[in-house]
C-alpha cells in the first residue's frame, strides 16, 4: 500500500472517530437525567444553569452538531435542540456576551485561534446550513464578543490514487 492510501485511510478513520452519532432522537421531555445519560453516553460537558443543569452533546470539532438537553431543578428533561444553526448563531450579542455565554449557549467550538489582524481569540465552530460552513466569534482581551459570522467551509476535493 502507498504511503498516500495509507495516510488517506488513517485520515478517513480519524474523520469517523470525530464524528460520533448520538440518538437524541431517543430523549424525550421528561426523562430523567440518568436516563439521559444511558441513552447518550457521558455528556462532553454539564452546565449548571439554575434552576436546572444542561448536558452538552458536542461533536465539534469534527461534528457539525452541538445538541443541549436541559433538565429542570427535579433533573428531568424539559428541552432538547441542535443549537449549531443560522438561527441560535444570531441570538448572539456583540459588546453583551462573553466567552462564558457562548461556551454556555454552544459547547466546545471546533477550534480556538487567533490572527494577526485581530487582537484575541477567534471561536470557529462548524455546522451546516444548506452546505458546510463555520461561524466564527471573535472575542477582545477581556473575552467579550466583538463579533460574530458565518462563512463557508471550503473542502478541497480529494483525489484517490488507484493502481
Amino acid at each position: 500500500m502507498t504511503t498516500f492510501k495509507t495516510l488517506l485511510l488513517a485520515f478517513a478513520a480519524l474523520c469517523l472517530g470525530g464524528c460520533a452519532v448520538f440518538p437524541i432522537g431517543s430523549v424525550k421531555p421528561g426523562m430523567s437525567r440518568e436516563e439521559v445519560v444511558s441513552t447518550m453516553g457521558p455528556p462532553s460537558a454539564v452546565i449548571d444553569l439554575r434552576p436546572g443543569t444542561r448536558l452538552q452533546y458536542s461533536g465539534q470539532p469534527g461534528g457539525q452538531f452541538a445538541f443541549m438537553v436541559d433538565l429542570d431543578a427535579a433533573g428531568r428533561v424539559g428541552s432538547v435542540r441542535q443549537v449549531l444553526t443560522e438561527k441560535d448563531f444570531g441570538r448572539i450579542e456583540p459588546g453583551k456576551w462573553t466567552q462564558a455565554d457562548v461556551l454556555r449557549e454552544f459547547g466546545r467550538p471546533a477550534l480556538i485561534g487567533r490572527v494577526g489582524s485581530w487582537n484575541g481569540d477567534i471561536l470557529t465552530y462548524r455546522w451546516y446550513g444548506m452546505q458546510d460552513m463555520f461561524y466564527w466569534i471573535y472575542l477582545d482581551g477581556a473575552q467579550v464578543v466583538q463579533k460574530a459570522h458565518a462563512g463557508v467551509e471550503e473542502r478541497p476535493s480529494m483525489v484517490v490514487d488507484t493502481p
